[in-house]
């Protein structure tokens, strides 16, 4: 069973320029995904996708490969993660090689770690499913959301106005770490969040959404917790 790990990893990021190569915590911050891949001695090939020729130095400096560069319509804005895997595999296909299993990996996502992925792609491959995704738990139930609608604060839902919180559904969002997935079924699928899904759930303190300043310094301090409990 041939496993790949992909981390996508473009140049154009807007919010934080640079993003994908800036220091986090002494080390470019997609160091710390390619590490994770390389030390899980899962994977037969561990590359990453990109059209930037900085970001492909570095990952071969940190032991990646980036045997060919994404094309012009999956560097753009619009093409997302789905459009990036989906190129991977078939320009590997073209190349003679296939692979039963993918995770793909982002680039800003320090809190992935060798055993989480060890156990992720373990779970994958002896559940009948078609991908694993880490999820975390919303910290507020959502059905309970207020809304401003004219200046005027009101609940959205007005079915849940009494619920208590603890009678509520527990509900999940995408940790937007990894994704771990059998290469067939996406294919098929060909988007990651379709077919059937098995949950990773994460720990709040080791999920960090990195989209602006106040953002990364979160996800610094919270890494820094993680050293001092010994998760990373």
């Amino acid at each position: 069973m041939k496993k790949i790990a992909i981390i996508t990893a473009r140049g154009g990021s807007k919010r934080i320029p640079g993003k994908n190569i800036r220091p986090f915590s002494g080390k470019p911050i997609m160091a710390y995904s390619i590490e994770a891949a390389l030390e899980s001695g899962i994977f037969d090939e561990v590359m990453v996708s990109t059209e930037d020729k900085r970001i492909a130095e570095l990952a071969k400096q940190y032991g990646a490969k980036v045997p060919f560069f994404r094309s012009e319509e999956t560097a753009g804005d619009f093409a997302g993660t789905n459009d990036v895997l989906l190129e991977v595999l078939e320009e590997y296909e073209r190349r003679g090689e296939c692979f039963e299993f993918g995770c793909c990996i982002y680039p800003t996502a320090p809190f992935v770690t060798a055993e989480k992925l060890k156990e992720a792609m373990g779970r994958l491959a002896v559940e009948d499913a078609d991908t694993l995704i880490p999820v975390v738990e919303f910290s507020y139930p959502p059905k309970r959301a207020m809304v401003i609608r004219e200046g005027l604060l009101q609940f959205g839902d007005l079915r849940y106005i009494d619920s208590r919180s603890q009678d509520l559904e527990r509900e999940y969002h995408d940790a937007g770490q990894f994704y771990c997935f059998r290469t067939e079924a996406f294919r098929k699928n060909r988007k990651l969040m379709l077919g059937k899904i098995l949950p990773y759930v994460v720990s709040e303190t080791e999920v960090q959404d990195i989209d602006n300043e106040t953002d990364w310094q979160i996800a610094e301090l919270k890494y820094q917790a993680m050293q001092q409990r010994g998760t990373v």
